[in-house]
């Protein structure tokens, strides 16, 4: 220890000499020149510097000039006006016995207990590692977001063409039930045909949505039923699809399921309720939401199931599907028949859920 830097600090300087070796920091402390009048044992161990080398020593020129940094200058001078604190001022220097070190200084201008003399106190704060940490973490931030966009790109170039596939196979199916003479093999091409469309009506709803993990469900399903509408009600007809559903989103592949669902049923409702048009024929869609529970339901004021016809809901290739998707989404379907026509619904309840679980 300095005896000019005891000196200063009178009948304080064992108190300072605990606080300056004790230290985990690096620390100098300098005078008014900028003398060095100790530094701490952390000091002379991060910079591989001699602890006789440093006593009296001007800075600037320690270690042959490796010190005379620039920041530096700045940082002295600046506590050399004032006794604010000053903090976390970065330099980046290649050391002469160390080598290329990140560090963040912080100084402050303390005064002595000689009337004219000042100290100044200089810490640093290696930073090295984490700002090597942090420019690899902002280098792969970068290149994940440049990822996501290719993705986004991908993606959307992915849902156009599968969209223009779809389009192709509903073309070939409707020419090729244009072209066959069985009225039901007709009848199956044209449903296939629709069953085609309505996938390609969720693509489109997928392709336009700024979240495609995420579907509005409502302006999906009255886009899916204005879809199915203009294919299967003619201009002569008076019948109607009503769709009423509550806000909210759903996942893109639920409401796949959701679309193909309401599809068959929407089909067999007009196909198969009103062969009596002498009422208003309306088919009407809803889907209700509480908390996590949903139901979706579509109902005709149809002719209803006689108990002694098959209804085209109960089997076929429709019913089955429907089944199908019901259970990937984990729900149960009903059926109500009646003089006011035939709901079928389709439900989700949590607890169910839980218990078959």
């Amino acid at each position: 220890m300095s005896a000019t830097f005891f000196g200063k600090f009178g009948d304080g300087r064992s108190l300072a000499q605990i606080v300056v070796e004790t230290v985990r920091e690096p620390l100098l402390v300098l005078d008014d020149r900028l003398t060095i009048l100790v530094a701490s044992s952390s000091f002379h161990k991060t910079f591989q510097i001699h602890p006789d080398a440093t006593p009296g020593k001007p800075l600037y020129s320690l270690d042959q000039g490796g010190w005379d940094i620039p920041a530096l200058h700045v940082l002295l001078e600046k506590s050399l006006i004032d006794t604010t604190v000053v903090q976390g001022l970065l330099v980046e220097q290649e050391f002469p016995r160390i080598g290329h070190r990140i560090f963040l200084l912080h100084a402050r201008k303390v005064l002595g207990t000689d009337e004219g003399h000042a100290l100044i106190l200089l810490g640093f704060e290696e930073i090295t590692e984490r700002r090597a940490l942090e420019l690899e973490k902002a280098r792969l931030q970068a290149r994940t977001d440049e990822l996501l966009k290719q993705k986004e790109i991908l993606l959307e170039e992915m849902q156009h063409r599968i969209v223009n596939s779809l389009q192709i196979i509903a073309s070939i199916l409707m020419l090729k039930a244009r072209a066959v003479d069985s009225p039901e093999t007709r009848q199956h091409l044209q449903d296939a045909h629709r069953r085609v469309m309505s996938i390609a009506a969720v693509q489109k709803h997928l392709h336009s949505s700024s979240r495609v993990d995420m579907i509005e469900l409502g302006p999906y399903l009255e886009k899916l039923c204005g879809s199915l509408a203009d294919s299967m009600i003619s201009e002569s007809s008076s019948a109607t699809i009503d769709v009423q559903a509550d806000s909210g989103t759903v996942l893109s592949g639920d409401a796949i399921s959701l679309g193909l669902i309401v599809t068959e049923l929407v089909i067999n409702a007009l196909k198969y309720a009103f062969p009596d048009q002498n009422k208003q024929p309306t088919v009407r869609v809803r889907y209700e939401v509480q908390g996590r529970d949903w139901k979706l339901s579509v109902s005709d004021n149809g002719v209803g199931r006689p108990e002694n016809m098959t209804s085209p809901v109960k089997g076929g290739l429709g019913t089955s599907l429907v089944k199908a998707l019901a259970q990937q989404l984990d729900a149960k379907v009903e059926i109500e028949s009646g003089p006011a026509g035939l709901t079928v619904s389709v439900t989700h309840v949590t607890f169910v859920s839980r218990t078959a679980a």
